[in-house]
């Protein structure tokens, strides 16, 4: 097995088109030679959400350009690359198809390897790609579509010991933007809103707190906004700049506080398996948070673990961390062919039952 590995990794799971290179020795640091991401706010902006109908069509519109400017940026071309990362899932399924479909063509087409990635394995070894996390740590994976902490003992091999029930953080955020008149993409909307607001005017619910284990609730949550906004409507004839201010800044504490508290606890499960080097990451959409990455460092610090989070544009969905997923599988001898199948749903914990539910951004897992 050569030790240098040059791979393309292809990411389509929801409503970003993506494409980069990533290029590892053997003993180095891995080497993000390109990120390109081509997102669709735009098209998806008056629906108040992701369509996966119009998703799908601008994944397979998107791909290959997306795949020709990563290869530009990294003053390479196909002929230079080792082997094809794609995202086989959990994801909306016409997107997923389109990615998986390019990353069949290029893999026949240059008679090289054809690697599936699971998404959610690409968020979770993300650590591994930005800065060499050693196994086992644990990550709290929070986006749009997942929330869930994991320890990851090894890149095929993940323990899920906590998991949202209902919806996931991001799309709350979202839906609480829409309820709020804010445009979309939510999470930075309601971020943004919430500097300029009093997070104690409203009291709204922590769900959870108050059972043991570290599984998450946001859909309650998300509703108690919805009442709160209509009784300031019905109070003051409308809904103003300050009080939508000061509804995000409630939000996303009452979030904040929940995510804090069920790390807290999640932390002491991993931290009882006796960790050589203790670490807690957090990766998605919801870790460029700026407030709630503030809080998960603070309990991170005070439980003596090292905390990491990757940089915000690997934070989103990206191909990088799908290509790196991909050297991961690679180094383990692990290859797909041509019968490698889309997933609507792929639970990266093989053994504990899939969590309910389904999101608006993908399956849960």
């Amino acid at each position: 097995m050569t030790d240098t590995l040059t791979v393309l990794g292809l990411e389509s799971s929801c409503d970003d088109t993506a494409a980069a290179v990533v290029r590892h020795t053997v003993g180095q640091p891995p080497q993000i030679m390109s990120s390109v991401v081509a997102g669709q706010t735009a098209l998806h902006a008056a629906f108040g959400g992701v369509v996966p109908e119009i998703a799908a069509r601008a994944h397979a519109e998107k791909l290959d350009h997306c795949v020709e400017e990563a290869l530009e940026k990294a003053s390479l071309t196909l002929r230079d690359i080792d082997a094809i990362a794609v995202t086989a899932g959990p994801g909306l399924i016409g997107g997923v198809l389109s990615g998986v479909m390019c990353a069949k063509g290029l893999s026949a087409g240059l008679g090289i390897p054809l690697i599936g990635v699971n998404h959610l394995a690409g968020h979770a070894l993300t650590p591994r790609l930005t800065d060499g996390l050693a196994f086992p740590y644990l990550m709290l994976l929070v986006s749009g579509g997942h929330c869930q902490f994991l320890i990851v003992h090894s890149a095929d091999r993940f323990t899920r010991i906590g998991g949202t029930i209902d919806d996931a953080p991001g799309e709350a955020f979202d839906k609480t933007a829409k309820l709020l008149g804010l445009p979309q993409p939510g999470g930075p909307m309601v971020e943004a809103e919430a500097q300029k607001g009093d997070a104690a005017r409203y009291a709204f619910p922590r769900p959870l707190l108050d059972r043991q284990g570290c599984d998450m609730s946001f859909s309650g949550l998300k509703t108690a906004l919805l009442r709160a906004r209509d009784a300031v409507i019905v109070q003051n004839g409308g809904l103003t700049q300050q009080s939508r201010a000061d509804l995000c800044a409630g939000f996303q504490l009452a979030v904040s506080d929940v995510l804090a508290e069920k790390s807290r606890r999640a932390l002491d499960l991993y931290m009882a398996e006796l960790p050589p080097e203790p670490a807690f990451a957090v990766a998605g959409g919801v870790a460029a948070n700026k407030v709630i990455r503030a809080r998960l460092e603070t309990i991170s610090n005070e439980k003596g673990v090292r905390f990491l989070a990757p940089p915000l544009a690997l934070c989103t969905d990206n191909a990088a961390m799908i290509a790196w997923a991909g050297i991961e599988r690679y180094r383990r001898g692990e290859r797909d062919d041509m019968t490698l199948s889309a997933h609507p749903r792929w639970p990266l914990d093989k053994i504990s039952p899939s969590m309910l539910g389904s999101g608006k951004k993908g399956a849960k897992a």
